[in-house]
């Protein structure tokens, strides 16, 4: 009876321990200065492949190349959607371009978005709406906004630490400005 009692007691002392830290929290970032933010970021943007789709390339003797000029400057304003077959589509396939700048599929039509500095990326956008657009998925991290199109990955960005994101925007706006009006999203 005695080890009952023991077992009883240990077990509502460990859950009641667990009530008290009800979440386990990811670690925050000790960044002190505002060049170990922007080298943090830099790292992020890196390690997540922001480049992927918020880059244009070009075939380069190594396939796709990143053009320098244009880095996070998105779909080009002036770019040209390749024909495609709408019944792929029906069949449940998604496509990308060549260069992973747009993207189509059952929700339509969806084009990385400028992310440079220019006003006509994130620019002008302050630090809370780079947040809410990153972490639930807010078109410009406007509140009430529509949702972020696919293939943008938010609901894993949601994930990050708001210190790992404000290192990502703190980044961002120190890339080189390119002045590009990415298209609208196409309905399907």
């Amino acid at each position: 009876m005695l080890v009952y009692i023991t077992l009883a007691s240990l077990s509502f002392s460990l859950l009641s321990g667990c009530k008290n830290n009800p979440r386990i929290a990811g670690p925050e970032n000790s960044v002190t200065s505002k060049e170990e933010l922007i080298k943090r970021g830099s790292y992020l943007v890196s390690s997540i492949g922001c480049n992927d789709c918020h880059s244009p390339k070009k075939i380069g003797s190594s396939g796709l190349e990143l053009i320098d000029t244009l880095n996070f400057s998105g779909f080009p304003a002036e770019g040209k959607l390749p024909t495609y077959d709408k019944k792929v589509l029906e069949q449940g396939w998604s496509l990308i371009n060549f260069d992973f700048t747009a993207n189509v599929g059952d929700w339509g039509v969806s084009f990385g978005a400028n992310i440079t500095s220019d006003p006509t990326g994130i620019g002008n956008w302050p630090e809370e709406n780079f947040i809410r657009a990153m972490k639930k998925g807010k078109y410009k991290g406007i509140e009430g906004a529509r949702t972020l199109l696919p293939p943008m990955p938010w609901e894993d960005f949601s994930n990050l630490t708001d210190d790992d994101v404000k290192a990502i925007h703190a980044f961002l706006i120190t890339t080189k400005p390119v002045h590009n009006i990415v298209p609208a999203a196409i309905a399907p």
